[in-house]
């Protein structure tokens, strides 16, 4: 089988759920306010993981056209049915939902609301011997004013809505049994006991436990069964239970790493009279810690080895599943097949008269905001990815000969705050290039310029081929990517942070490193993203549009 190494994904899954229906484990996670939502991850051996297909398209609710940071999709669970997959995820200011299918590789039906509700997260759905159902969640202080309570409900067999009152059934800020900051429940079954395995403590700095109860309804003992330990790996949080075919038991769940998101991690579970064990080298009270290494699940399969994508040369004219928008999509943000008949991406066949079709995206020049200037933080159309690498190196080629007066389009790296570099057209053959970043808070963000290189004419045989270079990268030290999977956030060495520059070559006559200096933030609970886009100023339903060849990544 070999061994393993944690992380098991290096890319910003926060809040991870996991089950397994026959040989195959199928892994979610929240999506916030960016879409596709709920990404689906499958795997064979519960380390190697592929991403094949998202939930829901668009979020439901009209007003995430704009996009409403760190609002959106919180918290998934994922669950095997009577034949169906569920997930069940709460959104902070609208409510608890359920999203379903048969086939978890392809559509899955509209979501459902199951209790409308502010401050209602973190639902965790359970199916009874009994054919009772229930959902027990968590709540968020922001909206309802209160947190470190669990809460439950009764739904309808199907799952799909709520039939009793929500109460609450444990309070971790009760002396007597403390688990401040509990969240995120998953509930299981076992031995006639049901088990809530949730983390205590934050983000950053806290821990795993076990509640458990003859009754679903309560009361419940409490136990911390994984800490920080002697490891790196700081605040073991949220996730997933999960047995393989032979009957051995894992948790995957994340832990925070800053810019990079919230990683996953995978453990081992034993159980020591009728409780968890999670991770190795449990104490005298049983409580475990984070592995770094050690031999791989035995899950009958041997030999799996697949990567997340990074790098897109949009083959077809189609965007990888490594990409979401900000917010909402429509179909106008992205001509799904690159097809023009003014730039060289036709080329004709002249014995079968037939066009054949390059690859790249065409995004066209939009303002779903409808500001007079419209900023990136407000802007859904701009597609972005994970960081899946420490440290990378960034080719992007990009063609501006679309692009009208008003328009621009570029590259930029997001996280807490921004910056871009884009190419914007002045007026006819006249073009800058332009460096901008943000400030302010989420409500007020605004975009300051940096830096401006006058292009002066340029023909369309330049515009054509312009390619952006980003590197992601210490700048003090000599250090390859793979030693920074297991630096420790809250003692970081020096350089740990890498920082972000940007060049740009336009044709042949213009090569210019643009002076950008940029380590990005987390925002919230989302990770630092890579991203490009195609706005324009105004009101004006659509300027032009910029055509992408490919974005090319790679660990540095």
């Amino acid at each position: 089988m070999g061994k393993f190494r944690n992380p098991i994904l290096f890319a910003d899954y926060s809040d991870p759920d996991v089950i397994r229906v026959g040989d195959t484990f199928y892994l979610t996670a929240s999506s916030f306010n960016y879409t596709p939502g709920l990404p689906i991850l499958v795997s064979k051996d519960l380390v190697n993981w592929k991403m094949v297909n998202y939930a829901i398209d668009n979020i439901k609710e009209d007003r995430y056209k704009i996009p409403r940071h760190s609002e959106g999709v919180w918290a998934p669970s994922i669950r095997f049915h009577e034949g169906e997959f569920y997930i069940y995820y709460g959104m902070p200011d609208e409510g608890i939902y359920v999203v379903k299918t048969k086939d978890p590789l392809g559509k899955w039906e509209e979501p459902v609301c199951v209790l409308a509700g502010k401050g209602l997260i973190d639902s965790c759905p359970f199916w009874d011997e009994d054919g009772r159902a229930y959902i027990i969640h968590g709540y968020a202080k922001s909206r309802i004013g209160f947190k470190s309570i669990l809460g439950i409900f009764e739904m309808n067999a199907e799952g799909t809505k709520a039939i009793s009152e929500d109460h609450f059934i444990f309070d971790g800020n009760d002396p007597a049994h403390p688990a401040v900051t509990i969240e995120g429940p998953k509930v299981y079954k076992r031995n006639g006991y049901y088990y809530i395995l949730a983390p205590a403590g934050g983000v950053k700095d806290g821990y795993q436990v076990a509640l458990r109860s003859r009754d679903i309804h309560g009361p419940y003992e409490i136990k911390t069964v994984m800490h920080t330990g002697n490891t790196i790996i700081n605040g073991p949080h949220q996730g997933g239970l999960v047995d393989t075919v032979n009957g051995d038991e894992w948790f995957i769940h994340f832990q925070d790493r800053g810019l990079y998101g919230r990683i996953c991690h995978l453990q081992p579970v034993t159980w020591q009279n009728d409780w968890p064990v999670i991770g190795i080298n449990p104490d005298e009270n049983g409580c475990g810690e984070p592995v770094y290494e050690m031999e791989k699940p035995n899950t009958g399969v041997s030999d799996v080895t697949c990567y997340l994508d990074a790098s897109d040369d949009f083959k077809d004219g189609q965007i990888g599943l490594q990409w979401q928008w900000l917010g909402n999509h429509e179909d106008a943000f992205c001509d799904n097949v690159y097809v023009t008949n003014c730039l060289s991406s036709i080329v004709k066949n002249d014995e079968q008269n037939e066009a054949t079709v390059q690859d790249g995206i065409r995004l066209n020049s939009l303002n779903p905001s409808k500001d007079e200037a419209p900023t990136i933080w407000r802007s859904a159309n701009v597609l972005t990815q994970k960081l899946i690498y420490p440290c990378f190196e960034a080719e992007i080629k990009m063609d501006a000969t679309g692009l009208k007066d008003g328009d621009r389009a570029g590259v930029c790296m997001t996280g807490g705050q921004y910056v871009s570099a884009f190419i914007e057209r002045i007026s006819e053959n006249q073009y800058l290039v332009k460096v901008i970043h943000s400030e302010g808070g989420d409500k007020d963000k605004i975009e300051v310029t940096n830096n401006v290189l006058e292009l002066g004419e340029l023909t369309g045989n330049e515009l054509d081929s312009v390619r952006w270079f980003m590197t992601f990268k210490h700048p003090d030290i000599d250090v390859h990517s793979e030693d920074l999977y297991f630096a420790n956030v809250h003692e970081p060495l020096k350089g740990q942070n890498p920082v972000l520059k940007i060049s740009v070559k336009i044709g042949n006559r213009i090569s210019q490193d643009l002076g950008v200096n940029y380590t990005p933030s987390d925002h919230t609970w989302v990770g630092a993203k890579l991203g490009i886009y195609a706005l324009t100023k105004g009101k004006k339903d659509k300027g032009g549009f910029a055509d992408f060849k490919y974005v090319h990544i790679r660990e540095a």
